[in-house]
This record gives structure tokens, sequence and C-alpha cells, in this order.
């Protein structure tokens, strides 16, 4: 089949891209080097386990399904007007979560390649690409690990050195080793507990293992005192993202600071603990939450426990935790380096790289940061492709949107020189009506992008 569009790169935004296009009947290569055993294949980088397309590396979760008073939220409603495959796969991949839309990996995947497979004008390629295509139109999603090769190719056609920072990933647990003894199920301020029942939990969709004062000190300080991976000495300057900040970096800021963050307590009352004149229990001074990681609820990861910790000693100190003292690692926690564009310098409103406009950017790789943000990075990059190929003038989505607010920011509205990878957040909005109340401003936000977004859409194609 001969292509009209080629898309490297086979995670989050490529696969939203490669459905975009495809499903509007044009002939897409979407090439993935992650293929063992096959032709140009058997790549892998140094966070992935998996061949399979949309792998999520880190966490399981996509944060806030609220639409109502969360970005994040609002971007997922976004995506699912705009036919998302993301979307759509992680409804079929669902976990309860409370409030928040978290997927089982495996069948996510699964349903993304899937979903993939059956549009007559893709073909999915297990191959590398080492240098960027000298014509045709191109789509680069290889994400914030892009391979060596063509990592070097990329910089010298940016004619920039691209920025980096360091991602950690969490540990995952088996729910069978977790002491229910100790710990208990629970959402916090029961939050959540209605989507959790429609989607066949109870409610209680966490499991927390709580801290008194002495435990929660002592394990800090195990945590500042554990044996950490070293840097090499090109990596010893290079930042953290904050949204994937080490538990053990957290807990160097302060001795209060994991307790305000993942470690926070309220809201959650120990049963365990219960007296007659506390007959639901009493908050611990700090608590540790695990969340579902598939659908069978056999697996469970520790939020907010990303981690820069040896191996060993991440099962040594997280085994101090209440509840963990006999837990069993499906998975340690681990650290890798990213990479991403200067954006506002480097690409034009149509994500096309300026010094070679039949190329364009899409996903983390852009500077954009989570899976949902990739993803929708991915589909405004597709619908941009489409309209080209359809001879189409491109729409832009409305500034007011979460889709707008977010390409506006990659595209130019950031600061240049002090461009950082960015979550989806309200921030980057225009201001509601200076006279909305402070307390219905999220509302406010939300409500007008639904409005202005559906007189967008028809104009999608």
């Amino acid at each position: 089949m001969t292509h009209q569009v080629h898309i490297i790169g086979g995670g989050m935004a490529g696969s939203e891209a490669a459905w975009q296009l495809a499903r509007r009947g044009i002939r897409v290569r979407l090439s993935e080097m992650r293929g063992a055993n096959l032709p140009g294949g058997g790549d892998r980088t140094a966070a992935h386990n998996s061949d399979g397309l949309a792998e999520l590396v880190c966490s399981n979760s996509f944060r806030s399904d609220d639409d109502e008073k969360n970005a994040v939220g609002l971007l997922h409603y976004e995506m699912r007007q705009c036919d998302s495959l993301l979307m759509a796969a992680a409804a079929k991949a669902r976990v309860p979560a409370g409030s928040a839309l978290a997927v089982d990996r495996d069948v996510f995947s699964a349903e993304v390649e899937a979903m993939l497979a059956a549009q007559p004008t893709l073909e999915i390629v297990r191959e590398r690409v080492d240098v960027l295509p000298t014509d045709g139109l191109t789509i680069v999603a290889t994400g914030p690990l892009t391979a060596p090769a063509l990592a070097s190719s990329i910089g010298a056609a940016t004619g920039a050195d691209s920025l980096a920072f360091f991602d950690a990933i969490a540990p995952i647990v088996y729910r069978d080793s977790i002491n229910m003894d100790v710990a208990w199920m629970a959402s916090r301020w029961d939050k959540g507990a209605e989507a959790s029942l429609a989607m066949g939990g109870d409610g209680r969709d966490y499991i927390n293992c709580p801290m008194t004062r002495p435990q929660y000190e002592a394990f800090r300080e195990e945590l500042l005192a554990g044996d950490k991976t070293e840097f090499k000495e090109w990596e010893a300057s290079t930042p953290y993202f904050d949204g994937c900040m080490p538990i053990e970096v957290m807990a160097a800021r302060g001795v209060e600071t994991l307790r305000f963050g993942p470690m926070k307590p309220v809201g959650l009352d120990n049963p365990h603990w219960a007296t007659a004149e506390h007959p639901n229990g009493r908050w611990p001074y700090a608590v540790v939450q695990l969340r579902q990681d598939n659908k069978l609820g056999t697996l469970w990861n520790m939020v907010g426990f990303q981690t820069k910790l040896k191996h060993a000693e991440q099962v040594r100190v997280f085994r101090t935790i209440p509840g963990l003292e006999q837990a069993e690692f499906a998975r340690l926690g681990g650290l890798h380096r990213n990479t991403f564009l200067n954006s506002p310098t480097l690409l034009d409103r149509q994500l096309r790289l300026k010094s070679a406009p039949h190329i364009r950017f899409a996903g983390q790789i852009t500077g954009c940061e989570g899976y949902v943000e990739s993803g929708a990075v991915g589909l405004l990059a597709g619908l941009m492709t489409a309209a080209q190929v359809a001879g189409r003038d491109w729409s832009a989505p409305p500034r007011t949107s979460a889709l707008g607010a977010l390409l506006s920011h990659i595209t130019g509205d950031a600061e240049a020189e002090t461009y950082q990878p960015m979550n989806v957040n309200f921030g980057l909005f225009p201001p509601p009506d200076p006279s909305t109340k402070k307390k219905q401003r999220k509302e406010a936000y939300t409500a007008r992008a639904k409005a202005d977004l559906a007189g967008w859409l028809p104009a999608l194609g």
C-alpha cells in the first residue's frame, strides 16, 4: 500500500494520529520500532516492557474524568467529541478508580492495536526509522524516549539541542501480598463513589496503608538514606518534571512535604482504629495509597511513589510501610531520561517543523506532559494532516477549549526561554468573565469550552 502519510512512533500520540487519518480513508504507514523477532524491529526503550502500541509506561491513570471542574477531565470530554481512539479504548479497559479514569494497561494497549489493525487504509510496520524523511507528509510521534539515531537527525534538522528532564516510574504490588488486617479500602472523602459503582467497584477504590507519626518520620529517613541510582556525568544537571517527581526527592524538600502530597491522610478514616468515641475510625498521620492497575484487580500501583531508589532498596524500604511488610512486587520503580523540543520556537501553529514543513511533531516530544495531553496533540496532528490531504483549510480549535489552549501553549504562547513540560490546566485558558465568582470559575471554564467546541466540530470533516 502506497501511503499518503507516514507516522513514526506507535505510542499514544502516534496511535491517535493514525486513527484520525485512517478513519477518514487516508492511507497511513505507522512505523513502530518495538517488535521483537520482527524484521527491522526488536528495539526497546529504557522504560517500555512490551511491544504493544500505546503502552502505558508510568501510571495506569488518565487522571480526573470530571469534565465540569477539571481541565484534564474537560480534555477527556473534548477528545471523546472528536471520536478519540484512546478514549474509546480506555472505556473498554477501565478499572475502578473513583472519579479518575484508570485502565488495565494490557487491555488498553490490546484494544488500541485491534482498532487500528481493523482499519483497511492503515499499515502497521515494525521498523526503526533512523532519519527524518526528506519528503512526504510525516508525523513524528516518537515520544520522550526517541531512539538516539533519530534524535540526532531531529537535532540536525532543528538546529537546536533538545531539552531534557527525568521521569520516574512507580512500583506495582501484587494484591494478595498486601496485609488487609492493617490496610483498608476507601476513597478520600468517598469522592467518586458514584463513578466507581458504575464501573463495578464498591466506591472504595484505593488500598490505604496508614502510618503513625513515628512510622512516617522513620519512613522518610529511610527514603533519604536509601541507595539511589547514580547519574552519569551528562545527566547530573537534568531536572525532574514536577508531575512525576521521585518520592525521595519530595521527601528531601521538607519534613511535611509528603504529608501534603501523595501521603496526605485527610478524608480517610481508618476503620482499624475505630473506638466507641470514633466508630468510623480516625485519620492516620500519613497514608500510602495503592490504585488498581488491571481489570482482574491482582495488581496495584503505589500512587505517587515514583522512585530512583535501587531495586533492592525499594523492596527493603517499601516493606517498612504498614500493610506492605510482605509485599511482592510485579514491577519495581525506575528512572528514565526524557527529551522534548523547544516547540514554541521550532514549530508553527500547525505543529509543523518550520525548517521542514512536511514534518509535524506530536505527543510528548513537543513538550506536553501526560498520557491524555500526548494523545490530544496526536489527535490534533492527525486532524491537521487530514485537512491538508483533503485540500481544506485547517480551522484550529477554539482557544477557550482544552484542545485549543494546549495547542496554543505548545506552538507559541509559552515563553520559549523557559519552556518546560506542561500538563493541561486552566492557567492555559483565557480567563473567564471577570464577574464570575471564584467558586464558579472552573465550571465557567468548562461550560464555555463545551459551547465553543460545539461550534468548531462541524469544521473537522
